[in-house]
């Protein structure tokens, strides 16, 4: 056998083996969760391996996956995402930063081919669930960064996210308003909380959003958030799949908060389909401005 075919050949094996996994996983009754963290831009403390280490986002996912009886797998390697890979998992969890298929990264991972992207977006679209956190929406971006783009100028992933990107300021803690406590693991954060986090300006949202979170800007310090208060956490559908987003998860210590956590299992039970709640569009209601563009620094002087 050629070196090029026991390539094929192996791959096959492992295709086959995933496959057997999966069916044994979902016959179980588990739900199948996969946390890709792929940085081709900055990469965030929360999610760096170190010394083959699980990162500090891993080692809470991976206990709270346990104790809900769902399988996480973690990685780095965009090159898995094959219409065959992305078929053996339920949801799909992004802590990325950058294209997903730029060919560069920080942290050695793989990115993922255009075939691969467009079949890991298909597979959301067909009825797969996907929750995205903080650098999500720093991930695929559409033009220039304070720019409103139109829907069809706006790249897949942010047509499929809901929001993407623009800048972020010195971390502070103003206040998140919860809009609706109602959707799962909101009630816990309701009304009002406050926290220390790098807060994202963000922009292109989608009209259908059905806000769960609002950061109210007043009082806030820096150009970026100098703008109406706007969404900070959301559900939608996207096709007949679920998508969930929380700009919150860049510290380590608010992946370890009450609040963060709270939001973060409820927008899981919701993408896996465990939990049912009313994501009627609410974005024109809720933030009315949210698509007024913040400032832009001035320049630096030299």
């Amino acid at each position: 056998m050629t070196a090029p075919s026991r390539r094929l050949f192996v791959l096959a094996l492992t295709l086959a083996a995933m496959a057997v996994g999966s069916v044994t996983a979902h016959a179980a009754g588990k739900k199948r969760l996969l946390f890709y963290t792929r940085s081709a831009g900055y990469e965030h403390s929360v999610i760096k391996e170190t010394d083959g280490k699980p990162s500090h986002a891993e080692n809470v996912l991976r206990p709270i996956c346990e104790a809900h009886g769902w399988e996480l797998v973690v990685t780095k390697d965009g090159s898995l995402f094959t219409p065959e890979f992305v078929a053996g998992f339920d949801a799909f969890a992004l802590y990325t930063t950058g294209a997903l298929t730029a060919p560069n990264s920080k942290d050695g991972g793989k990115p993922m081919t255009p075939e691969g992207k467009a079949a890991f977006l298909k597979a959301i679209h067909d009825g797969k669930g996907y929750i995205g956190f903080h650098s999500a929406s720093d991930t695929c971006h559409s033009g220039p960064r304070y720019v409103t783009q139109p829907m069809d100028q706006r790249d897949p992933y942010i047509v499929m996210l809901g929001g993407e990107f623009i800048k972020h300021g010195a971390q502070q803690d103003p206040i998140i308003h919860i809009v609706d406590p109602k959707f799962p693991g909101a009630a816990a954060c309701a009304p009002q909380f406050k926290m220390k986090e790098e807060w994202y300006s963000l922009k292109n949202f989608a009209n259908d959003l059905h806000v769960v979170a609002v950061i109210d800007t007043e009082g806030m310090r820096g150009n970026v958030y100098q703008r109406p208060p706007y969404p900070m956490a959301w559900a939608r559908t996207y096709g007949q799949g679920r998508v969930f987003y929380t700009a919150m998860g860049h510290r380590e210590d608010v992946w370890t908060s009450d609040q963060f956590k709270s939001l973060m299992v409820g927008g899981l039970q919701w993408v896996f389909r465990e939990v049912d709640a009313d994501v009627t569009p609410n974005i024109s209601k809720v933030t009315p401005h949210a698509d007024v563009i913040p400032p832009q620094d001035p320049p630096k002087k030299k």
